[in-house]
């Protein structure tokens, strides 16, 4: 029987352990994936490590990549031997945003893909790109199609732009390929140098070391000679936001996307008064956001940044890489 990781209430890594679970055919509707990636996202380690542990025993992670080997009654949109990527929200299949929260969402409401196989609606799936890995479509599912959201579904970053991209996690190494793929003008910050370098390789046209420059706001500031940056991809939270209204031009558009150091903190309202700029919150996109994404990544040749893959009985060994913090670009597991 296809090998499944759960994790038991209340989480925590000496609560994940292996089973062999069946796996049942498609109903109407529905199609069998044999699967072979997935990808490590914040969200994830909550659930695995406890921080957001879950109340019933579950089958973590949120992403997954693999072949359809089934299809169900109804079915027209797959066949077996098509290659396909997880969607982050099942239900949400596009227009504005319509859910809450992560009750329906895979690895955390409801049992996700760190599994060999799995039976579902066609809709928990869209095609991945073409002459991509299955690793590599993994780390679309959330990763990528929030950086897409961000910049091109909530905003429209242009030829000209300014983006702000914090740190080298997957969502900010997306945001930097997408906003070069836009002919924007991209801004960095981490706190290694090496790291800095590779952002460079990467296409960042300025890179900024934060933990040297703590007013690192200001520098990005005068990067663009005092316009202010256009879109902020904020990923840091509460510790990084006031340097992200610092950088931001007046009416641009700051991605809340992470809570890297918290989940709360103090929000100065002035500068927001003073600039109008849009503060708004991201969790990831619809259905249609990741097909739209899909085209764009095969028609562009972006290709996601790897770190590291683990085996699937590995998964605690890659959530303990993902602490350590020492990785660039995405933690993949393949199995």
């Amino acid at each position: 029987m296809p090998r499944t990781v759960i994790v038991q209430p209340p989480g925590g890594f000496d609560h994940v352990i292996m089973s062999d679970q069946p796996t049942r055919a498609p109903a109407h509707g529905e199609i069998r994936v044999r699967l072979h990636a997935s990808s490590l996202n914040y969200h994830d380690y909550a659930v695995v490590s406890g921080m957001w542990g879950p109340t019933v025993p579950r089958i973590p992670m949120a992403d997954g990549a693999g072949e359809v080997v089934e299809v169900g009654a109804g079915v027209s949109e797959f066949a077996p031997g098509d290659r396909v990527v997880s969607t982050f929200f099942p239900t949400w299949l596009g227009g504005a945003p319509e859910v809450i929260g992560f009750t329906t969402v895979p690895g955390d409401g409801v049992d996700g893909y760190a599994r060999e196989e799995v039976t579902a609606p066609a809709t928990s799936f869209t095609h991945a790109p073409r002459g991509w890995s299955h690793a590599e479509a993994a780390t679309l599912t959330t990763a990528g199609l929030t950086a897409w959201r961000a910049l091109f579904v909530d905003d429209a970053v242009k030829p000209g732009d300014t983006v702000l991209v914090q740190g080298t996690g997957g969502v900010s190494i997306f945001a930097l390929q997408f906003a070069k793929m836009a002919g924007a003008t991209v801004i960095a910050t981490s706190s290694s140098a090496a790291k800095l370098e590779r952002l460079r390789a990467l296409g960042a046209d300025h890179v900024i070391n934060y933990r040297e420059n703590p007013q690192w706001g200001t520098t990005a500031w005068e990067l663009t000679g005092g316009r202010g940056v256009d879109h902020i991809i904020e990923v840091g939270g509460p510790a990084t936001l006031a340097q992200s209204m610092a950088a931001i031009r007046v009416a641009g558009h700051i991605s809340v996307i992470g809570i890297l150091t918290g989940v709360a903190g103090q929000l100065e309202v002035v500068p927001m008064l003073l600039k109008q700029f849009r503060l708004q919150g991201v969790l990831v996109g619809s259905r249609a956001d990741q097909h739209a994404m899909v085209r764009a990544v095969e028609g562009n040749g972006i290709r996601p940044v790897i770190d590291r893959s683990f085996a699937l009985e590995e998964i605690v060994a890659a959530f303990r890489h993902q602490e350590s913090n020492r990785h660039f670009g995405k933690i993949c597991l393949e199995f």
